[in-house]
């Protein structure tokens, strides 16, 4: 079965639950965990019964299979509660998965797109789920088209509870969420552009005392909580409003899909660059952004010029690949400046195995991480990660 059909298999009747697998989940970082997460707020919605089972690690059973990676188990779903009795962990994870043979705890997969579809039951506990482990970077864009961008560290559920509205409406409210009266009046007339939201996020949360590390993950953070709020005030009213007809609801849930993959394919990289010219970089002179030479990389230090430059000495450039995510996508970096020894790539990846590091090393690309993400990666990884204000350092002084 591919994937186009298993998604049609599982759409009416099935509760898919969405996430990228982290170093923590795969224990591609060495940690001991027993299995992937699951928020609360998903567990108690497929196993409602629990949700009063207050007890030492409440658990149920359900049958699981992956179709993406033949495999099929029985398997446990633990709610880890002892905080309710002044201990420290309330979480809730899936375990017996069978080892490293499962798809779902190899290393390898670290950074996959993943969908789990559970049969949904009425007022019951769920009792399957069939799950597909995306392979590929196309198998990853079929399923972002259905239920939009899924980033490092965040989750979906699809559908929403409620379709479009809750769609709209899943927002948690946050410091950065903006009430409709709130928002520039020219953003509800015409949806802003990235950089746009970007310098208000900047408004809104300068943070200009935080080193660079921390403050690019709060200001994504913010950029998230803010491009919300404004996607609810602009397309709430026409949802409330309805539809006349299938398709215009269709065309309607399309926009918003496809401005919040337009909006994650670019947003890291519009914050790097804002937080280089914060940090006194000059734009056209220590760093050029969208150069052209070089096969399109995103960032060339200390300027497109030097590149060019043959007399310029090699060892002083820099290249800065911007990925939220690189598990398929690595490779597209070694087309670009393939002249020089050492290519750079920031990323939001939670984790990566040691077989397709050494891979990413043999390459010549060195990761940049931000620092709280760095934990996440295997310890004989980490020493060879740089942290944003390690890359900046460097470039300085190149």
């Amino acid at each position: 079965m591919d994937l186009v059909d298993w998604l049609d298999e599982h759409a009416e009747g099935w509760f898919w639950y969405v996430k990228r697998l982290s170093g923590n989940d795969t224990l591609a970082n060495g940690s001991h965990q027993a299995g992937f997460y699951i928020p609360k707020s998903v567990f108690f919605r497929l196993f409602p019964a629990l949700e009063q089972h207050t007890h030492d690690n409440a658990d149920a059973w359900f049958d699981l299979t992956i179709d993406s990676h033949p495999d099929a188990r029985n398997v446990r779903v633990v709610w880890y509660n002892n905080k309710l009795r002044g201990g420290t962990r309330d979480e809730v994870r899936v375990t017996n998965l069978g080892g490293g043979q499962s798809a779902l705890l190899d290393p390898e997969s670290t950074g996959a797109l993943v969908v789990f579809a559970f049969r949904q039951v009425e007022g019951g506990n769920t009792d399957t789920c069939n799950v597909w482990v995306c392979r590929n970077e196309v198998e990853e864009d079929l399923v972002e088209r259905e239920t939009g961008p899924v980033e490092p560290g965040r989750w979906t559920t699809w559908p929403p509870d409620g379709g479009l509205f809750a769609l709209l409406q899943a927002a948690v409210r946050a410091d950065c969420r903006l009430a409709r009266h709130e928002l520039p009046p020219e953003w509800l007339a015409k949806f802003p552009t990235g950089a746009e939201i970007i310098r208000k996020v900047i408004e809104l949360r300068p943070d200009s005392e935080l080193a660079v590390d921390r403050r690019l993950l709060r200001r994504r953070d913010c950029e998230f909580e803010l491009f919300q709020s404004l996607e609810e005030a602009v397309e709430l009213p026409r949802a409330q409003a309805g539809f006349s007809t299938i398709a215009d609801f269709l065309a309607a849930a399309q926009t918003v899909l496809q401005r919040r993959k337009a909006r994650s394919g670019k947003s890291l990289e519009l914050h790097m660059r804002e937080i280089l010219i914060e940090e006194s970089f000059q734009e056209d002179r220590d760093f050029t952004y969208q150069p052209k030479a070089g096969n399109n990389p995103d960032f060339l230090f200390p300027n497109e010029a030097a590149y060019v430059d043959d007399t310029f000495p090699r060892e002083r450039v820099r290249m800065l690949a911007v990925k939220t995510t690189f598990k398929d996508r690595w490779r597209q970096v070694t087309e670009e400046c393939a002249d020089l020894p050492t290519r750079h790539l920031l990323t939001l990846q939670e984790g990566v195995s040691e077989a397709q590091f050494k891979l990413i090393m043999n390459a010549g690309i060195r990761l940049v991480v931000p620092e709280k993400q760095i934990e996440k990666y295997a310890k004989s990884i980490r020493p060879y990660v740089l942290t944003v204000e390690a890359f900046m350092a460097d470039v300085r002084t190149a």
